[in-house]
């Protein structure tokens, strides 16, 4: 490459994402990626370091594949060194401090040194946080050594942050889809869930390992009402397998097993469209990682959430913020019940988790409706997507 073909010829953006913990990065990305194509237009190049995992939420991905589109998006197998010659566009985003490609840095430094050509607007997108820290750190530049400044962008939950990401229809979507029960028994269905009535409590499970779930697992069992557990394959059994009459990796969708009343279901994987009505369809989800915690707020149902482990325990730090800002408007006893039995279910306390599921019951009800009313506060007039057209306008 010379530096003369270095002249950026296309408006798109790029978005690169090394795929960790197998969905969540990607998950964020993608979403991302989808909105910025349907709803501003924007030609979207998404680079992926491992398309296998990617392929879990987009089953019609080819893994083999080094570039194909979908919805808009150009997806692009990103392997070390690129075997893709790199165009620039306007925007290259490195998703959660990713660390762009060599070839890709070159070629912006380049573009910036080049007096008729501009270098493509380089952003950080950091990873959700409610932490008061990250009003202050919210796009602010870093000049790199090349002199480029690259910018760190925040998601967050004020109109200080980045926002949040959330299609512009999403809530009238939800809103229809749980208007009428048929559509939950028929999703049910769909996905091979047999033995569900309409009113038995339903619970979707997408955790890490955990003490926690298997004393809730045990704890289920013995309840007054039919209950299901809804569980993917992945590390949310792990902590079931005591209660298995199989290996886990044995377990294949559709399967189910009665335990007392409850009944624990193996789902199949979904892309995000089923995701999100699966969220919908349930009486309460148990989510992990970003992208799920979110579809789960958006969801408007009671949740936990499984933070990622961090070293010393800091995962804990950010899930006290967040419990703090999503309770503010709760009355104390169903702020208490609710941030006891997450904090509980986060240490692995198989006690104190039972202890605060039992206590939920008393005040379900005020958490649903705060539930419902949660996700117009939180989203605060302004989605992620949108937000981040206009930092790229104003920066």
């Amino acid at each position: 490459m010379t530096t003369s073909n270095l002249t950026r010829t296309t408006k798109h953006w790029d978005i690169f994402c090394t795929v960790v913990d197998n969905y969540g990065d990607i998950g964020v990305t993608w979403r991302l990626a989808k909105q910025l194509a349907a709803e501003y237009h924007i030609p979207v190049h998404l680079w992926v370091d491992d398309l296998h995992s990617f392929s879990h939420i987009l089953p019609n991905l080819d893994p083999t594949l080094a570039q194909q589109t979908f919805i808009g998006v150009n997806i692009f197998q990103w392997n070390t060194p690129l075997d893709i010659e790199y165009v620039a566009g306007e925007v290259v985003i490195e998703a959660f401090a990713c660390e762009l490609p060599k070839q890709v840095k070159w070629v912006i430094e380049r573009l910036h040194k080049q007096p008729q050509s501009s270098a493509p607007h380089w952003l950080n997108l950091e990873y959700l946080s409610a932490e008061d820290w990250v009003d202050g750190c919210h796009g602010l530049p870093s000049t790199q050594p090349s002199g480029i400044k690259k910018w760190f962008y925040f998601p967050g939950f004020n109109h200080k942050t980045g926002g949040l990401i959330c299609e512009k229809n999403l809530f009238n979507e939800r809103d229809q889809w749980q208007a009428s029960p048929n559509n939950k028994m028929r999703l049910f269905e769909e996905l091979g869930l047999s033995g569900i009535r309409v009113n038995d409590t339903v619970i979707s499970v997408f955790s890490y390992e955990s003490a926690a779930l298997t004393a809730l697992i045990n704890q289920w069992q013995a309840s007054p009402k039919p209950m299901h557990a809804l569980v993917p394959k992945g590390r949310s059994l792990t902590s079931l397998a005591p209660f298995l009459p199989v290996d886990v990796t044995d377990l294949i969708p559709g399967q189910q097993f009665k335990m007392g009343n409850l009944t624990l279901h193996i789902l199949p994987m979904t892309d995000q469209t089923g995701f999100d009505r699966l969220l919908w369809s349930c009486d309460f989800n148990i989510v992990r990682g970003e992208d799920s915690f979110l579809r789960a707020q958006w969801a408007a149902k009671p949740f936990i959430w499984h933070i990622y482990p961090q070293e010393d325990d800091y995962h804990l730090v950010k899930l006290q913020a967040f419990m703090r800002i999503y309770c503010d408007n709760l009355a104390a006893q169903i702020a208490t019940t609710w941030t006891e039995v997450n904090l509980a279910f986060n240490q692995g306390d198989a006690n104190a988790v039972v202890n605060h599921w039992q206590q939920l019951n008393s005040v379900i009800l005020p958490l649903q409706q705060h539930a419902i009313n949660w996700p117009n506060n939180a989203l605060n007039d302004a989605d992620l997507a949108s937000r981040l057209v206009q930092f790229v306008k104003n920066s």
